[in-house]
């Protein structure tokens, strides 16, 4: 039956410190695996020794969450060439490839499992990686590998075919099939059955410890079924399944506590250990209650033959071999089983002890520990040795080591000639001793000397003169610089809460004023800006606080000087903490202070945040983001002033159709504030006074050309008087309207019955019958909806967005820049549907046709009267139909045809 076969790694191409190759060989939920150089060359190899020639069956990789291959090949073979000569490639069979998915679905937060059935016979394995997908969190190009795992059976069993055989003749004989989902899984007698505990998911999720006891509880619910005690298999069967449920979470405390290690939240990691060992033990007393645990399977999974053995070089710390068999020891057990010399003298791991080198003799390990041997984690504590009957050494401590060269107990040494030069004004105001403490190279030093420094600014009393309190200022400004940039966590601290009391405390009992508080944050702000770029996540998280605190601080927050330094332009060689710590402190302190006097304006904002979306770290860029759709819910159109067009070379860029698409759904969730809402509806009167001032202009060109139109007419009818004296029905032709003035005095009342908006003249265009016009027929004019108003077409999207009574309902299209309600605005952005508008100079956009046509106010009357124009004006058919009826009412007398007659010959589209 095939099982899980154990391997060491033989060799790797190369790989990133910490992440050797060798961690393959640990299926563990807190393995690190493999990972390639950074900027390597493809492709990288692993070759892998199993521990016997055998047959594979299934290989499982799994694969890391974003530095992932595009394609992994796998090559066997029975043996290597000679040592350290290069691998030949006909030396191994190549087996085939497997590609693995780019993990873009998951966001890269999901990790790949990969099985590949085979069968194939050999001892060794290689493996070569061809190169990375590409995203956005791979910033080397590496490739990694987190577990592998081999699963097979010894290659001598050469009766396999004819049982497999034999078996597939009985199901057929049965009518059973073994794809049967019913016995897949069920049945353990097939020989090509692979036991799910054997699957690198049980391991990868299971606590090394618990997967060891429930695998000898799997072998013991075997030797109860061929012994036919089923009340016991299925007692065991319940236990093995309750303890896979104690392994995933024993595995998940295990991972959290090493996150809260690398977090350096070492009491939450206490916390973890503890709830561990206190869930562990109270499991394995339940266990033995029902008598299915004993002292053999309490053993850690590097104990047992065919677990993968770990070398010394390994990255991570394990216990060392004289500790574990130690522990076997007190368990009452023999140091190795009978069944393990076998694996252990075999010529591998034979091998592999003698690179380890030789245990040390079981009574050293009884009586003595050295703990300078053993990683800092791993040490033990005294009162724990002591309990265990063990000796604890203490590692030799040399008394320079307590007490610094050149001082006694208790004082810090003498300053240097060096730091005499430095301090020289700083001691002749607070003594050579305090200034002594905090140059010290000893750290407690150090903060004791803040901490009096501290207590003599409390104690200073208020009739002070003022020169002295200055001058006490500057010496501890002094010693504050200093401590800032100290690598000691608890020095650093002391510094910031001396600093905070100078700013709140002592300037303003002092009445200092603003000057001396200006000094003191613009000498001590660019040391603070620095540490927030400290390695230490923890010091950087402090320093920034600490910032954001100081600016909100009402004694600083009115000076803007923090807003200043912030808004300073990121330097490209600058740190990636340095500069992600930079602009997510702007960010928060935007929120807080606002653009108004407050160091932020709108323009040094876009300014910093347009040079930070080009930036090359993508956590900078994605705050940029933010800052800018935090600016547009407040400032709207003023932002989009420092950004392109919204058109296509624009959305090409994903950081432009990000904020574009930010800006849609801003303008479509949220209603426009009571201060949004003047602001435009003075526009839009400011904007309706324009356009008067220029119809009135129109107004007065056009009746100065029609009264020079009327003038030759007159000439023009006069001459057609005498030419046509003989012709009747030509002079009826020819001769002037019926409704045009002949002199000038009426040609003032002519040009009253005008239509500014169309230019239609009707001697029915009274006061009220313009009323009327403007209401049913101009086709320059149409009536909301919404709120009834009559409204030009031009202005239409307008009167919608500032203007209508409805106007809340409606939001901006920043496609079509049209208005469009907001419960179906979502689903007209979503589509893109709508024709893209173009810029004003370019052309005009017509809101019920939805068209861009010519530029200009005059391209507006031939859009909405003319024949080719707007399609959906309804009001244009009827100017239309009156213009064409007027203009043939003028060539033929209206006793010629009457009106139903002429629309019908019209409508047929025969001639007159």
């Amino acid at each position: 039956m095939p099982h899980k076969i154990g391997f060491v790694v033989v060799s790797s191409s190369g790989h990133e410190d910490g992440f050797n190759a060798k961690e393959l060989m640990v299926h563990a939920p807190t393995v690190n695996g493999w990972r390639s150089p950074r900027f390597c060359q493809f492709p990288q190899e692993i070759v892998l020794q199993m521990v016997e020639r055998c047959r594979v069956r299934k290989l499982q990789l799994l694969a890391h969450q974003y530095m992932i291959s595009s394609k992994i090949e796998f090559y066997i073979s029975d043996s290597l060439p000679e040592y350290f000569a290069p691998y030949q490639a006909e030396r191994f069979r190549r087996l085939g490839y497997v590609s693995l998915c780019d993990n873009e679905k998951t966001g890269c937060k999901a990790r790949e499992l990969k099985s590949v059935y085979v069968d194939a016979v050999g001892q060794f394995l290689k493996l070569i990686f061809h190169k990375n997908h590409v995203n956005r969190y791979n910033l080397y190009n590496q490739v990694a590998l987190v577990a592998v795992n081999i699963i097979g059976d010894p290659e001598n069993c050469s009766d396999e075919s004819n049982i497999t055989s034999r078996e597939k003749l009985i199901d057929h004989y049965l009518g059973q099939s073994s794809e049967d989902s019913g016995l897949d899984g069920s049945y353990i007698g097939k020989p090509d059955y692979i036991s799910p505990l054997d699957d690198l998911a049980f391991d990868m999720y299971q606590d090394p410890e618990v997967a060891q006891i429930i695998r000898k509880l799997d072998e013991r619910k075997r030797e109860a079924v061929q012994k036919e005690r089923y009340d016991h298999a299925k007692k065991l069967k319940q236990a093995i399944a309750d303890l896979q449920k104690v392994g995933e979470r024993l595995g998940r405390y295990d991972v959290e506590k090493r996150c809260a290690v690398e977090r350096e939240d070492y009491d939450l990691a206490k916390e973890k250990k503890q709830q561990m060992e206190q869930y562990r033990t109270k499991v394995y007393q339940q266990l033995e209650l029902h008598d299915l645990l004993d002292s053999q399977m309490i053993r850690k999974p590097f104990d047992l033959p065919l677990a993968p053995i770990v070398h010394s070089n390994s990255p991570r710390p394990q216990k060392s071999s004289q500790s574990l068999l130690h522990r076997e020891e007190q368990a009452g057990e023999k140091p190795c089983a009978e069944p393990a010399k076998a694996q252990l003298h075999s010529p591998l791991n034979v091998k592999l002890q003698a690179a380890m080198g030789p245990p040390l003799p079981a009574s050293d390990s009884l009586t003595k520990i050295n703990v300078d041997l053993l990683p800092y984690d791993e040490r033990p504590l005294p009162a724990v040795l002591k309990q265990q009957g063990e000796v604890y050494v203490e590692p030799e401590k040399v008394e320079e080591d307590l007490v610094p060269k050149g001082s006694t107990a208790g004082e810090p040494e003498p300053l240097t000639e060096k730091a005499l030069r430095e301090a020289s004004s700083t001691i002749d105001v607070l003594g050579e001793t305090l200034v002594a403490g905090a140059y010290s190279k000893t750290w407690s030093y150090r903060e004791d000397a803040l901490l009096s420094l501290y207590n003599r600014l409390m104690a200073t009393p208020v009739g002070t003169p003022k020169e002295d309190l200055k001058n006490l200022l500057r010496a501890a400004i002094f010693l504050i610089r200093r401590a800032i940039k100290d690598l000691v966590p608890s020095v650093f601290q002391t510094s910031l809460k001396l600093l905070k009391m100078i700013i709140t405390q002592y300037i303003p009992k002092h009445k200092l004023g603003k000057p001396e508080t200006t000094v003191t944050v613009e000498k001590t702000l660019p040391n603070l800006l620095t540490r927030t770029g400290d390695s230490s996540a923890r010091l950087r998280i402090i320093a920034s606080n600490f910032i954001q605190e100081l600016a909100l601080c009402k004694e600083i927050k009115p000076l803007q000087i923090i807003p200043v330094h912030l808004i300073q332009p990121l330097k490209q060689n600058s740190s990636t903490h340095l500069a992600m710590s930079q602009t997510d402190l702007l960010a928060r302190l935007l929120k807080d202070l606002g653009t108004e006097n407050s160091g932020f304006t709108v323009d040094n904002v876009m300014r910093f945040s347009v040079s930070a979306l080009e930036h090359r770290i993508f956590e900078i860029r994605e705050i940029a983001i933010k800052i800018i759709l935090d600016m547009y819910k407040k400032h709207r159109t003023l932002i989009l002033e420092y950004l392109p067009a919204d058109d296509g070379n624009a959305r090409k860029n994903i950081l432009y159709k990000t904020l574009f698409e930010g800006f849609a759904k801003i303008d479509g969730g949220t209603t426009m504030t009571m201060e949004a809402q003047r602001k435009a509806t003075e526009e839009a009167e400011k904007q309706k006074k324009e356009e008067v001032k220029v119809l009135q202009v129109q107004l007065a060109a056009l009746r100065e050309m029609q009264a020079e139109a009327q003038f030759e007419k007159e000439k023009e009818s006069d001459m057609g008087k005498m030419k046509n004296q003989d012709d009747p029905r030509k002079k009826a032709i020819h001769s002037n309207p019926p409704d045009v003035p002949d002199d000038h005095a009426s040609v003032a009342n002519y040009l009253d019955y005008l239509c500014i908006f169309c230019g239609e003249r009707d001697d029915s265009f009274t006061e009220e019958g313009l009323d009327l016009h403007y209401w049913k027929h101009c086709p320059m004019l149409t009536r909301c909806e919404h709120c009834k108003q009559v409204v030009e077409i031009a202005s239409l999207t307008d009167h919608l967005l500032t203007e209508c009574d409805k106007r809340d309902d409606f939001g901006k299209c920043h496609r079509c820049c049209e208005a469009i309600l907001k419960e179906e605005l979502p689903r007209h952005i979503k589509i893109k549907a709508c024709n893209p508008a173009r810029s004003e100079k370019l052309a005009n956009r017509c809101p019920l046709c939805h068209e861009n046509f010519t530029p200009g106010e005059e391209a507006w009357k031939s859009h909405l009267t003319g024949p080719a124009g707007c399609t959906m004006n309804l009001r244009k058919v009827y100017h239309l139909q009156k213009t064409q009826a007027t203009q043939l009412g003028r060539v033929f007398p209206p006793s010629w045809c009457r009106p139903s007659r002429f629309f019908l010959v019209f409508s047929s589209g025969s001639t007159l």
